[in-house]
């Protein structure tokens, strides 16, 4: 498009001052104009740096939208120092150091304009006296920063939009202070909005961030941003955070599909939220941390998180409070660790919680008024020493356990009641205190109270109906139980209060109270019921062994598993040694301390797994351990992404295991040679704290590679220490998986015919031992394939005989790895 003429229209009153005029150029028009001249410029392509001193007004033809393109080859494009009028223009920036539109003063009106560019700034509006009036105008810039508003600029953008940006969509700092209304900000790579330094804010109306490499939106620096009924999605990092006492105001606003935090404050940040929605985020909605960091919201809701972590997320001593919000369909809902962490919740909803509620830790607070908590795992759990805080007038629903307290917390709730808990409606254990107020328990399909290991705990007029097991369950010389009543109608035991400060009417309170030594089981038989488990602990790795059995019959197990040699005579004479000491306390005399804490190793597929399982068995037949049964575990059940979630993850798991074997396959996994700041280590020493504090509570069996295990004792001094024995599982050798072989021909009513039993022992010998070897589980596979391929062989005949069925013949081994045709000859 070839350069047109400029026709200027003068608006000066001179009478010596032509009307209009015709220039072969925007510069020589420029010059000509002045206050109010109108410059029509014919369509044309323009290779001219514009300055615009004078209030002029600068646009196309009508009717000719974007048929007058400015598009020098270096330098900005059109500098503004007025209040000028600028239309229907196409302004085209080429150099990377320089904006393609920079207004440097007054208030100019730029409307329908197209910046198109590769420079460093599609629209820039720099300096104090710069106030744009910028409407309708469009910024695809893949080279820079899509509009930058800075040291004290402003202006209003209405209904603009950047389409590219290669860095910040609109980037504010040095006190620039823009408002946007109803732009939309879409495929930056860097984040969509970002405001930082001191003096510097944004406000915004009616805006739209979407389709960012990098966050939705970032605050920073002091910086400050307010904004209204704005939406932030579809980013691929956290959708909003903010850094360095930065302050965020949302109101009205949509976050939304957002694969990391939805919104991430640290370091003094202060954000406040009403009618305000966030939903399916990858991570935490509301991501906490540091001192002096704050997060107020009411009438907000977080819903619909699309990973596996808290909702709202409060750590290092943040604080959150929330009122009037709704938290629904998450993991977790909040989740408050550190001394100097605290939540404040008035008049919310928490509602299908597939884990936890609220989580307290590590000395954090949690104070709950009027809340309503249903279809949770855990209404709330009080976890360690120095957390607490109040739950009052609280309505728990709907949920596996309503209140948990453990480990020397010591929370106070008052008027709360928890209604239909498929265990415990208040479970207190592992040195947990608590004040119970007036607090009540309906429809509990275990107990009301469940009050064990002689927690010092104190309950005034509290009230339990329709407890399945019973209203309240007590380990003697443990809580304080003043003015407690139920309507169970099942045995009865009066209980004294552990301070001796008023007994309680046993038959009117319904309270049963049992020996610390037996744990949390009623005094009979019939009234025997385990700990409440989160909901994620009653899978088939929490079921416990057949009571029945007796050591005996378990070891004639062990025994008829092949090989293994070597593993059975150090268990034998490892359970040798707990028999002997169990007996020599039976008749007054000291017995000799056995660790029982083991280490398997060697190659994947060699019984460990089954050895431990068998294990846990003979040590509760002899009353070692209440349960036996095994929970097994591994890295990923162990480590969290977050500073504080590996210990946690990792006292659950230990807690799951409470009266029975704690497995850690591949522990090694923990350490790894090149951990840096791997979490692995905070689960290994948070094991090494528990194995010594409980030690008789819990049996841990660490498993995996023998070189790999043998660097794996060396990362934590008290690893090694805790350990009593190592024990070795040998590869099998041909024989033994030939044995295998015919154990589960046996158990599935196969036969092997004549010669299969030779061809199956030069199998096994031929086939190749490296690291993929399965040992016992490749010897099953090989059983498995040998059946499929006798079902493709004997479904081709007519009609087959019993001997047809049952017979498996060399001819249907599998392949031996690496060689096309079977090893064996056909029939």
């Amino acid at each position: 498009m070839a350069q047109g003429t400029v026709q200027v229209t003068h608006g000066g009153s001179s009478r010596w001052r032509r009307r209009s005029g015709e220039y072969p150029t925007l510069t020589a028009a420029l010059a000509a104009a002045g206050d109010g001249d109108v410059l029509s410029i014919a369509p044309g392509t323009y290779r001219e740096n514009l300055v615009l001193h004078h209030a002029v007004t600068l646009r196309a033809p009508e009717g000719a939208v974007g048929s007058v393109r400015i598009a020098p080859p270096d330098g900005v494009a059109l500098t503004v120092r007025a209040s000028a009028v600028v239309q229907d223009l196409h302004l085209e920036g080429q150099d990377p150091t320089a904006p393609a539109l920079l207004v440097e003063d007054g208030s100019p009106e730029l409307t329908d304009l197209r910046v198109s560019t590769r420079s460093s700034a599609g629209i820039e509006v720099r300096g104090s006296g710069a106030r744009p009036l910028v409407r309708r105008c469009t910024v695809e810039n893949p080279a820079g920063a899509g509009i930058a508003v800075l040291d004290g600029g402003g202006g209003v953008f209405e209904e603009c939009e950047v389409v590219a940006a290669g860095q910040t969509g609109v980037s504010v700092r040095g006190g620039g202070r823009p408002r946007l209304e109803r732009c939309r900000i879409h495929h930056a790579t860097g984040a969509g909005i970002g405001v930082t330094g001191e003096g510097s804010g944004l406000e915004a109306l009616g805006c739209e961030v979407y389709e960012i490499k990098g966050a939705g939106m970032q605050i920073a620096a002091r910086a400050t941003a307010v904004l209204t009924d704005c939406s932030v999605h579809r980013t691929s990092a956290d959708g909003v955070t903010l850094d360095t006492d930065a302050v965020l105001t949302l109101a009205g606003c949509d976050i939304h599909d957002i694969p990391e935090n939805a919104v991430d404050l640290r370091s003094r940040s202060v954000l406040t939220l009403s009618r305000t929605t966030v939903r399916r985020f990858g991570r935490n909605g509301l991501s906490v941390w540091d001192p002096g960091t704050r997060v107020v919201a009411d009438s907000c809701e977080i819903h619909d998180s699309t990973g596996d972590y808290p909702a709202v997320w409060i750590s290092d001593g943040a604080g959150v409070s929330l009122e009037s919000c709704r938290v629904h369909d998450v993991p977790d809902a909040l989740f408050v660790l550190d001394r100097g962490s605290r939540v404040d919740v008035v008049d919310s909803d928490l509602s299908q919680v597939r884990n936890t509620a609220v989580s307290v830790s590590d000395g954090a607070t949690a104070q709950l008024d009027d809340c309503r908590i249903r279809e949770a795992a855990t209404g709330a759990w009080f976890r360690d020493h120095g957390s607490g805080g109040t739950l009052a007038n609280c309505a728990i629903d709907s949920v596996q356990t309503g209140v948990i307290v453990t480990k020397g917390a010591d929370p106070t709730l008052e008027r709360c009641t928890v209604s239909s808990p498929a265990e415990a409606g208040f479970y207190v254990s592992a040195g947990g205190r608590g004040t119970f107020t007036a607090c009540r328990v309906t429809g509990s399909a275990g107990f009301g109270f469940h009050v064990i290991d002689g927690c010092r705990t104190s309950l005034n007029r509290c009230h339990t109906e329709r407890c399945a097991r019973g209203g309240y369950e007590f380990a003697e010389d443990g809580p304080v139980a003043e003015e407690c009543t139920s309507d169970e109608s099942g045995p009865r035991l009066a209980a004294q209060s552990a301070a001796g400060s008023g007994a309680v009417a046993g038959e009117r309170a319904g309270i049963r109270t049992v020996s610390a030594a037996r744990g949390p089981v009623a005094p009979s038989a019939a009234d025997r019921v385990p700990a409440p488990r989160p909901a994620d602990e009653t899978g088939p790795d929490a079921t416990g062994p057949d009571a029945a059995r007796g050591s005996g019959e378990v070891l004639g197990q062990l025994d008829a598993l092949v090989g293994l040699d070597s593993v059975k005579r150090e268990v034998r004479a490892l359970t040798d040694m707990i028999e002997v000491g169990r007996r020599r306390q039976q008749a007054g005399l000291k017995a000799a301390s056995v660790r029982r804490h083991l280490v398997f190793t060697g190659s994947p597929g060699t019984g460990k797994t089954t050895v431990a399982r068998l294990y846990g068995e003979i040590l509760a037949s002899l009353g070692v351990l209440e349960r036996g049964h095994l929970v097994e575990v591994s890295r990923v059940d162990l480590v969290g992404e977050h500073i504080g979630s590996t210990a946690i993850r990792t006292q659950e798991a230990f807690d799951r295991a409470r009266g029975g074997v704690l497995f850690i396959d591949e522990a090694y996994a923990l350490a790894p040679e090149d951990s840096g700041r791997d979490f692995g280590r905070e689960a290994i020493d948070t094991l090494v704290k528990l194995m010594e504090d409980h030690r008789d509570a819990v049996v841990v069996i660490v498993a995996g590679y023998t070189a790999e295990m043998d660097r794996f004792l060396t990362v934590n001094p008290g690893v090694a220490s805790r350990f009593s024995r190592t024990i070795t599982f040998g590869d099998y050798g041909p024989e033994e998986l030939l044995r295998i072989v015919e154990q589960q021909a046996e158990e599935h009513e196969y036969l092997l015919g004549e010669k299969t039993s030779d061809a199956l022992l030069t199998y096994f010998t031929d086939l190749p031992k490296g690291p993929a070897f399965g040992n016992g589980r490749t010897a099953r596979q090989t059983f498995e394939s040998m059946v499929e391929r006798h079902a493709g062989r004997v479904a081709q005949l007519p009609d087959p005989s019993t001997e047809d069925l049952t017979l498996l013949f060399p001819a249907d081994l599998p392949e031996l790895p690496g060689l096309a045709v079977p090893r064996v000859p056909a029939l």
